[in-house]
């Protein structure tokens, strides 16, 4: 291999990378990223609106690909609505944007609470105008939220602005409690066994279940299921494709963009600059870019001190959001214990190539087949527990403006 060929990189191994942080002198808690591409972690300014002000903590919501996929009407008084930005989509790996409606989940609870502290409540209408169908997304509302005085405030809220979704490689030498499991998934109620389990309907109609374990000898199919579904993504060109046109390398790219998948480690920097980072094309297999994006995704399988799983009793569009809500109090919840909560998506996937895992992940975690209907239940979260060495870093968020409607 030529010198030329060996130093000259593919996006696909380095969106790996990207997990390990992205500048690597960045003390414990401090961003790797330009402060101004992060700064609303710091909480609002100079906001008097308090539905702004809300939106200020929603928009640092957990959603696929960082895509930051919302979008904001506030012209009517005391109302807020929120619709999906058909230019943030992922059609490959989420062909039916139920993973963009979890996110969409999330960041409606994060208003929710963040009104709450200002004390005002919300009246929380789903799909006011009906929902979408099973198209990808659509032009409907997806929320309508009516605002007024009188609310209780969530101690949640002080978790807010430290939430983070670490993309790093758990500590395997630190099991989680199987106390700790049962105060994270069972906060409403006291589960009975280690194995917990614990169904919320607090926040809708349909109950959400969540589940999850630290038991050894349920870890390591847990484990094998993030590795092959993983590798199953990285091998599929058009869906390794679409997170690599997401990534943002340097400075000015994750300023310009502040979403995707941000990388700013001085050697990729510098690569770029060459022209031997390659972004136009997926790694082959058996590359040593592949082997490098697959060897990330060994090492946060493999060091899974713990795995939790959400399931709805079906799989309809309110489903999915009440999901993403209750999935967002579960890591604020998180972030209280100290314990690091990660998404491993890539089994619950519906791409046709994704389907053999996809039908392993309903048998490992609910004990039955693949949903046939939206009216089966189905594994709507798939996460691995641990500890981290140090606090993840915050990641990159546009400012309030470009969510906002004129």
């Amino acid at each position: 291999m030529d010198r030329r060929n060996f130093i000259r990189l593919s996006g696909g191994g380095m969106v790996a990378a990207a997990t390990v942080g992205a500048a690597g002198c960045a003390s414990p808690g401090e961003s790797d990223f330009p402060a101004e591409a992060v700064k609303v972690w710091r909480g609002p300014v100079g906001e008097t609106d308090p539905r702004r002000v809300a939106l200020a903590y929603a928009i640092t919501a957990p959603n696929p690909h960082n895509l930051q996929p919302w979008l904001i009407d506030l012209q009517t008084p005391n109302e807020i609505w929120v619709y999906t930005d058909p230019q943030r989509i992922l059609p490959q790996t989420d062909p039916f944007g139920r993973q963009i409606l979890i996110g969409h989940g999330a960041f409606i609870e994060l208003l929710s609470i963040a009104l709450a502290e200002q004390g005002l409540s919300a009246q929380v209408q789903l799909w006011p105008r009906g929902p979408f169908g099973e198209q990808l997304v659509g032009e409907l509302p997806i929320a309508r939220l009516v605002i007024k005085a009188g609310a209780s405030q969530d101690p949640l809220f002080a978790h807010i602005l430290q939430r983070r979704t670490p993309k790093t490689d758990f500590d395997a030498s630190r099991p989680v409690p199987p106390a700790m499991l049962q105060s994270l998934i069972a906060s409403h109620s006291v589960a009975s066994h280690s194995d917990a389990s614990h169904s919320d309907a607090s926040h809708g109609h349909q109950p959400i279940q969540t589940q999850g374990t630290v038991a050894a000898d349920r870890l390591a199919a847990l484990r094998t299921l993030c590795v092959e579904s993983a590798r199953v993504e990285l091998t599929t060109p058009r869906t390794m494709m679409e997170s690599i046109k997401l990534i943002r390398v340097g400075p000015r790219e994750i300023l310009e963009h502040r979403d995707g998948i941000s990388i700013n480690s001085l050697p990729v920097r510098l690569f770029n600059a060459l022209g031997m980072f390659d972004r136009s094309a997926a790694p082959a297999v058996g590359s040593s870019e592949f082997k490098m994006a697959l060897a990330r995704f060994e090492g946060h399988s493999r060091s899974a001190m713990g795995f939790l799983w959400m399931s709805s009793a079906g799989n309809s569009r309110s489903e999915q959001i009440e999901v993403g809500r209750a999935y967002v109090r579960l890591q604020l919840r998180a972030t209280e214990l100290g314990l690091g909560v990660h998404p491993m998506s890539q089994a619950l996937q519906e791409f046709a190539e994704m389907g053999p895992f996809y039908e392993q992940a309903h048998r490992l975690l609910l004990g039955r087949s693949a949903p046939a209907s939206s009216a089966d239940p189905t594994v709507q979260m798939f996460c691995r527990l641990g500890f981290t060495g140090a606090p993840a870093s915050s990641t990159p968020r546009r400012p309030i403006a470009a969510f906002v409607r004129t």
